[in-house]
């Protein structure tokens, strides 16, 4: 499993080691690096395994983040120099590179040194504070003695790469009639990356989903959903659909999902997960919890189909 490679290249911390994570518990795991003076964080579930630093091939015309090419197994992998991505300097050599699969995408990122997983709890994990352009950094998980920064890839991948870029912005035109019946769904998002946030609902709203309700993490949709459910009438009165990534501060997806399917006013309300986490494990964790439908990001135009399915008839709650 390449949660096993992952540990091999990094102390693992807490007093369950190595042991799967249930589902819907709310913990995560992290593979902590540094960069300079600061630590980062990323999901063990986007990495593959981390590698000692390898020669590269150089690419002409690249983005000005990517070194070059690295073979692994046979593949080809672009390789991110996240010092410069970041801009920090440091006297420090960079000797790692975590291999991550995102978006069913593979690419790797130059850390200086990766240090140890850590098993915590999403409702530790806290949104970054608004100091500025903190666009790169979703969240800050505080440790004893360091805080650790948890970084936005998917934002990184997409800056990079033009073909992902073009997935979360590219959606087919509806008829009318289409428009007109998407205008009086109330839909409910959560997802913690700012700029796919963003993005996510100006794409609902041009494509005619008026009613949307967005949410940085899952305890305040949470919150948001159950105040909801204690309204009277037909519950899609009030949400005809959830959308939600799995990866958030506070509460993740799934915790959200099983929730949401515990309340007898919300569960046959369809409920999608739209992350880069969606791989033949964490499906499986989705389809158990009563997942409606997963899909992968950034297929924006998919997802926009997957509403149309449920909404219109053609699909139904799991």
């Amino acid at each position: 499993m390449a949660n096993d490679k992952v540990r091999k290249g990094a102390e693992t911390s807490g007093d369950r080691k190595g042991i799967l994570l249930e589902t819907g518990t709310n913990e995560f795991e992290i593979v902590e690096f540094s960069i300079g003076k600061v630590n980062y964080g990323i999901n063990v579930a986007k990495v593959r395994e981390v590698i000692q630093r390898t020669p590269v091939t150089a690419m002409p015309q690249a983005h000005p983040y990517i070194d070059g090419l690295f073979t692994l197994r046979g593949k080809a992998i672009p390789l991110v120099n996240l010092p410069r991505c970041l801009n920090v300097t440091s006297e420090n050599e960079a000797k790692n590179i975590i291999v991550t699969e995102i978006n069913n995408y593979d690419i790797g990122f130059l850390v200086e040194n990766v240090s140890r997983i850590h098993r915590i709890s999403w409702k530790d994990m806290e949104p970054s504070p608004e100091v500025g352009d903190q666009s790169r950094v979703v969240g800050i998980v505080k440790m004893p003695n360091r805080i650790v920064l948890l970084l936005d890839f998917e934002t990184i991948i997409a800056e990079v790469n033009p073909e992902i870029n073009a997935k979360l912005t590219t959606v087919s035109d509806a008829a009318e009639d289409v428009r007109a019946r998407r205008a009086n769904v109330h839909v409910v998002v959560a997802e913690d990356s700012a700029m796919l946030r963003d993005l996510l609902v100006t794409t609902l709203h041009d494509s005619g989903y008026r009613f949307v309700r967005d949410f940085g993490n899952g305890l305040d949709a949470w919150e948001y959903l159950q105040g909801l459910a204690s309204k009277e009438g037909d519950i899609s009165n009030h949400v005809g659909i959830i959308v939600s990534d799995v990866e958030m501060p506070k509460m993740d997806g799934h915790r959200l999902l099983k929730l949401v399917r515990q309340n007898e006013r919300l569960l046959d309300v369809p409920f999608i997960l739209f992350s880069s986490l969606i791989n033949e494990e964490m499906r499986l964790k989705g389809e158990n919890l009563g997942a409606s439908a997963q899909i992968s990001k950034p297929e924006i135009g998919k997802l926009i189909d997957l509403l149309d399915g449920f909404i219109f008839g053609k699909k139904k709650v799991a």
